[in-house]
């Protein structure tokens, strides 16, 4: 091994000792604590499901375009950055919507498993705010936060039809309908609310097995629609690599210009309807 390929390894191995060095300095400044704050909303929106304030909401949308300008003016120019830029409050919109929809999705997943928790509750005596508290401290995931944060408000002094009824508004989910209609009607009406909250259980686990199970039969269907959508822009990749400046050239052509704008709208539009098909289960 020669001389200067020994100096280039370890000036890459003092590189890479010096920029881990940097990273975890970072990490006790307030450049780590800013961050932190930035990613926030993004963070509790996951975990919590809670919608970010209009503040935070222009913050977060301020970071992505300036990150947007600079990746696009590195890679493409300033022209390509500032167009990138313009995506960035969409794009921002676009990742608290994806957490809250997960949130969402893993509540309406923890329905059964609560309805049983309460069941367990009631029926070894407990009230239903005692069953409430007791559930919320067994349960975890998305259900369990919610349920916490139902028996803490009971513990302030909310009434129980108030408490419940904020959990229902927050999960948004025929689940939690039933089973906050089912907690208050027998609340009112009596009855074995420990029975018909474990057969609601068992109803909605079943449910929950018969989408899971209408997913995977169209799972082929919908990856055959996005890989078809995504055939176009793979070939266009490919001979850019085989031939650059050929996107450009397509674009600057008079005849050929309005033909690609027409073919990219009509992929957004199909990509659009097979987001909507997926989502609302139509997919055959």
């Amino acid at each position: 091994m020669s001389r200067a390929a020994l100096e280039a390894f370890g000036a890459g191995l003092a590189g890479v000792l010096a920029a881990w060095e940097a990273l975890a300095a970072v990490e006790t400044t307030r450049v780590a604590a800013a961050l932190r704050g930035l990613s926030a909303p993004v963070v509790r929106a996951g975990q919590e499901g809670r919608s970010p304030s209009t503040r935070e909401r222009r913050r977060l949308g301020t970071v992505a375009a300036g990150c947007l300008l600079v990746g696009g003016w590195l890679l493409a120019g300033p022209a390509a950055g500032a167009i990138a830029a313009l995506a960035g409050p969409a794009l921002a919109v676009t990742l608290i919507r994806a957490r809250r929809r997960r949130y969402a999705a893993d509540l309406a997943r923890g329905a059964p498993a609560a309805a049983r928790a309460l069941a367990d509750a009631v029926g070894g005596g407990h009230s239903v705010r005692g069953a409430v508290v007791v559930s919320a401290a067994d349960l975890g995931g998305a259900a369990g936060h919610e349920l916490r944060r139902t028996a803490r408000e009971l513990e302030h002094g909310d009434p129980t039809p108030t408490a419940l009824e904020a959990l229902r508004g927050r999960a948004r989910s025929p689940a939690w309908n039933t089973i906050v209609a089912a907690v208050l009607l027998q609340r009112e009406a009596g009855g074995d609310l420990a029975g018909l909250l474990r057969e609601l259980a068992a109803s909605l686990e079943g449910a929950a097995r018969s989408e899971r199970e209408g997913e995977t039969t169209t799972a082929q269907a919908r990856f055959t629609a996005w890989l078809v959508l995504a055939l176009p822009l793979g070939a266009a990749a490919l001979v850019e690599l085989a031939d650059p400046g050929f996107a450009v050239s397509l674009l600057r052509h008079p005849v050929s210009a309005p033909l690609a704008a027409t073919a990219l709208g009509l992929q957004a539009c199909a990509a659009l309807c097979v987001h909507r098909l997926s989502r609302s289960g139509w997919a055959p």
